[in-house]
């Protein structure tokens, strides 16, 4: 293993731990908050629980599909079309993640109505255009990978 590759693969692992804490320890809590705090929106406690859970899934196959990215580079399969579909999963896992934000936004937009927290609104915003970000960056990277392994192509057929 290479001692790169082996640091990032720590950085996502460490990506990965504060979100998996939030998920089993403040998750829970947070929904249960907000249910007790207007009993008239606490019918929405389960959906906005799932929603995150959900979120938190996909965030975690992004997480799996990056060290799957660092293996191939150890591998020296870096210009391959699994590299590609790994960045095309990837780009899949962040439009999925801006969705189902944009869609609970009503419910996010309601929690913070009642708690008069509009900092809640501006996170998740954040949160979809963080997300759009990343998506347009990998399908940047695939776009370039794929002329890469395209150009390479050509070279060996050539030779």
């Amino acid at each position: 293993m290479k001692r790169e590759t082996l640091f990032l693969k720590f950085v996502v692992v460490l990506m990965g731990l504060p979100v998996l804490a939030l998920c089993i320890f403040l998750l829970p809590g947070i929904a249960e908050y907000f249910a007790e705090l207007n009993l008239k929106l606490a019918y929405l406690q389960y959906p906005f629980l799932i929603g995150l859970y959900v979120t938190a899934l996909v965030f975690f196959v992004a997480l799996y599909q990056t060290l799957k990215l660092l293996s191939y580079i150890d591998k020296n399969q870096a210009f391959s079309q699994l590299s590609v579909k790994v960045l095309k999963n990837i780009k899949y896992c962040a439009i999925t993640i801006s969705v189902l934000y944009v869609v609970f936004m009503p419910i996010i937009y309601l929690m913070a109505e009642v708690d008069d927290a509009p900092g809640i609104i501006l996170i998740g915003m954040v949160i979809i255009f963080g997300c759009m970000v990343v998506a347009v960056f990998a399908a940047v990277l695939q776009k370039l990978l794929k002329n890469a392994i395209d150009i390479k192509s050509e070279n060996d057929l050539t030779v």
